[in-house]
């Protein structure tokens, strides 16, 4: 892993905007930044990043099955308790999943930590799956790139194979999102885009104009039935939304499913470091409450309490304390050798419960710390992209850095 500086391809931003990448600068900042990509060797990225990710997935199954198991685990992930039963019947009934992203921290040594999984609403997807592989052809192209170079992004036609997969041709499928945003809207679109290779209808609706019938079911703002639904639009909100009482009633497929509540919260850390202790592409991690009491002698649940001493030294170290619920670095903070380092400085999401986990000390490349965002489509990784940030907490304000594969 290295990071290579290289000529930007003349009048990129003419072409971001002829094919609606409308938020390639945010700010008066560039997102989109090629100045510079990372480049990786083929064995690291199958080895290091691909077969690790999935590997992680199938992990993150095991522990969704533990969760909707568990009364306690149901509590501490806070879901609502009139919808466990709605959530753990999606996972009962097999509803398929179609995507996420999994935030590595990798150095090109050590094998590569998770970070968070955003496994329902996650975006930057448009940049991974469709405009670095234009950089990366055009590149080419060009003559700055050797065309035996390569990029480990399979996701837009994985996309559409899932699709097919886990619906029938022509079934209609609503795509949800806040019309407002450029980011969500390009995310949508991208799903979009691989649902009509998969012979679906797609039909873009704002999140605003979906209403109740009077029979009961969700429909769009042209009174069309929605019949299969991907929102995105987070599952601890929908949960808590005034609607939310009519979702198991409503007959709508939604996409991703319930059970995907589990996922996308933060408490799936400590409970996976519950389940495999030591994996190593696992950071220590537990609730924050559960540290404090055991920092206070109290006695905390026994596996906790074997789990924090065996990591009491890494985390005494460093780590980080993040509320389960939170988007792009919100609420968290930097803790080493017992000093607060660094906090993020939005704290809009520090109402909710909190984690620790142990700090996954990101590389530096003048002055900027990549995460590397891994796509899981289906059950397996299929692609990744890059984010990198002059803080070491990534924020909505992160630069997207394409990536390229030699040797």
């Amino acid at each position: 892993m290295d990071k290579v500086s290289l000529p930007e391809r003349p009048g990129w931003r003419d072409r971001a905007a002829e094919l609606g990448f409308t938020f390639a600068d945010m700010g008066g900042e560039p997102y989109w930044d090629e100045s510079s990509a990372y480049r990786f060797s083929l064995r690291e990225v199958e080895e290091a990043i691909e077969d690790p990710s999935t590997e992680l997935h199938g992990l993150v199954r095991e522990a969704v099955a533990t969760a909707l198991a568990s009364d306690e685990w149901m509590t501490r992930m806070a879901i609502p308790p009139e919808h466990w039963d709605f959530v753990a019947d999606s996972w009962k009934a097999g509803e398929p999943e179609l995507y996420g992203r999994m935030d590595l921290a990798y150095d090109g040594q050590c094998p590569a930590k998770l970070l968070e999984y955003n496994a329902d609403t996650p975006t930057s997807l448009y940049e991974s799956a469709s405009f670095q592989w234009l950089w990366l052809e055009e590149q080419q192209r060009l003559g700055v790139l050797s065309p035996d170079t390569d990029q480990f992004n399979a996701i837009h036609e994985a996309l559409a194979t899932r699709w097919a997969e886990i619906a029938a041709p022509g079934t209609d499928v609503h795509f949800a999102a806040d019309k407002t945003n450029p980011e969500d809207y390009a995310t949508v679109e991208a799903l979009a885009w691989a649902a009509r290779e998969a012979d679906l209808g797609a039909h873009f609706t704002d999140l605003a104009g979906i209403g109740l019938t009077e029979e009961g079911q969700f429909a769009d703002d042209e009174d069309r039935v929605i019949g299969t639904l991907f929102k995105l639009y987070p599952w601890e909100d929908m949960l808590r939304d005034d609607f939310a009482r009519h979702l198991a009633a409503s007959g709508t497929r939604f996409i991703e499913p319930p059970w995907k509540a589990v996922v996308s919260n933060k408490a799936l850390l400590p409970l996976l470091w519950r389940l495999f202790p030591g994996h190593p592409n696992l950071l220590p991690a537990f609730f924050e409450a559960d540290v404090a009491e055991a920092l206070r002698g109290g006695k905390p649940a026994p596996a906790t309490a074997r789990a924090f001493a065996a990591a009491e030294d890494t985390l005494r170290a460093g780590y980080v304390s993040k509320p389960i619920f939170s988007r792009e670095g919100a609420g968290v903070i930097i803790t080493e050798a017992g000093r607060e380092t660094e906090r993020a400085p939005d704290d809009t999401y520090d109402d909710h419960p909190r984690i620790i986990q142990g700090l996954a000390r990101l590389p530096d490349f003048g002055g900027f710390y990549p995460v590397i965002g891994s796509w899981i489509v289906g059950q397996t990784c299929v692609g990744m992209g890059l984010r990198e940030d002059a803080s070491r907490i990534t924020h909505n304000m992160s630069r997207f850095k394409p990536h390229y594969i030699e040797g």
